[in-house]
């Protein structure tokens, strides 16, 4: 009994599941990395010799997706705009900006006329100042209402996640990772169980045929497919199937509700902001179009002032009193972006809009809902299995050599 204990040859059969479990662990665990690290392209590109990770790499088809087969199916940019409360946008606007309309007005009017407008009467002054507060909340309404009809054609929804996600490619890592943290751990841990098991096998099968290629060929066999079946038992099957008394379905599947909050509050606390969707309205690729829209409502404004169009007019001409109104859109443009900057108030918006996307995602077949982590294995996935192949391969040989001395 002691003899086979300290016999040097059965610990080695017997380290070969340990081995093969530790191959599997760490082949699964080399795939998640791969896919989300490093975030940024460390290497050489030319000739290419350096990895980037999957998911940041691919942040254009990555959004695009999230938002072809997500975002999508979970309202319209109508439906979040709505969520949000236009009419909570329109007195939290007008709360910040009736205080300066004075300072606004001075410093439009300073620019096309400093002096004139300086040794102007202090009564002149007020009549227009009051005109202003008078007509500011008026305005905005239009604006806003205006904004709400035309929300598609002023906002870019893919182009403004896209570009949200290329400045901070660790977002999106974040999306992904803590909606399926669960699932990750679970894929990594999976590879040590099921490494163990394919182990076994091998183990059996080396004691009675010990042909050099076993080794090598079962290390590339637990590095292949350990990372094959914990994704299917992650995503598969789709719908709840009943096996004795059991129910069974993909494990992020069966998390739809959790895996929705956590995703959900990430999008809207983070992507889908006001503060953002107000950057994409002034600075996006339809922002010429927003110009125009605010420019309508100024150039009213200026034009129903009597005392500011007379005073423009007589002054400045034609062509200044056309500087004027240009210049008031301006400034409009950049005192518009305040209102938003409010931590505070962007996080109460946001919890809005996580309510009613997060209800919608609930709601999701399992068909719909595995698109919320699929895509971060569907790039280039085969990539992942076959360097998960090629590492336990090697591990293999070097069992074949460094334990069985072959």
């Amino acid at each position: 009994m002691l003899e086979a204990v300290f016999n040097p040859e059965i610990w080695k059969y017997i380290s070969i599941p340990f081995i093969a479990g530790l191959v599997g662990w760490s082949t699964n665990w080399l795939a998640i990395q791969l896919t989300f690290y490093p975030v940024e392209f460390q290497g050489v590109r030319k000739p290419f010799l350096g990895w980037q990770g999957i998911v940041p790499r691919s942040y254009k088809k990555m959004a695009s997706i999230c938002v072809d087969t997500t975002m999508s199916k979970l309202g319209t940019l109508s439906d979040i705009i709505n969520s949000l409360e236009p009419k909570v946008l329109i007195d939290r606007m007008i709360h910040v900006l009736l205080p300066k309309v004075e300072i606004m007005v001075d410093n439009i009017m300073r620019k096309e006329k400093p002096v004139l407008w300086d040794n102007l009467p202090k009564a002149a002054k007020n009549k227009v100042y009051k005109h202003v507060k008078s007509e500011l909340p008026k305005r905005l309404d239009a604006i806003v209402s205006d904004f709400q009809q035309d929300a598609d054609q002023l906002i870019n929804l893919k182009d403004l996640v896209i570009t949200e996600l290329g400045n901070d490619k660790k977002l999106l890592n974040r999306i992904f990772l803590e909606s399926g943290e669960k699932e990750f751990k679970f894929i990594i841990n999976s590879g040590l169980y099921f490494g163990a098991a394919f182990g076994l096998i091998q183990m059996i099968i080396w004691y009675f045929f010990q042909a050099w290629w076993i080794l090598p060929l079962f290390g590339l066999l637990v590095g292949y497919i350990t990372n094959w079946i914990a994704l299917n038992i992650v995503f598969r099957p789709l719908n709840p199937v009943t096996l004795w008394k059991f129910s069974v379905q993909g494990i992020f599947l069966k998390r739809q509700k959790e895996v929705s909050k956590a995703w959900c509050d990430i999008v809207a606390f983070e992507l889908l902001t006001i503060e953002n969707f107000s950057k994409s309205l002034l600075e996006g690729p339809n922002s010429k179009k927003t110009k125009a829209l605010v420019d309508k409502h100024i150039r009213n404004l200026i034009d129903e002032s009597i005392t500011l169009r007379t005073l423009a007019q007589v002054t400045m001409g034609p062509a200044g009193y056309a500087n004027l109104k240009d210049n008031m859109t301006e400034l409009a443009f950049e005192y518009s972006k305040e209102p938003f900057k409010d931590k505070r108030f962007n996080e109460d918006r946001a919890a809005l809009v996580s309510d009613m996307i997060r209800e919608r995602m609930e709601a999701l077949t399992p068909e719909e809902f595995q698109g919320v982590l699929r895509p971060a294995f569907q790039e280039d996935e085969w990539l992942l299995i076959l360097a998960g192949g090629i590492l336990g391969l090697l591990a293999g040989f070097a069992q074949l050599v460094f334990i069985f001395g072959s």
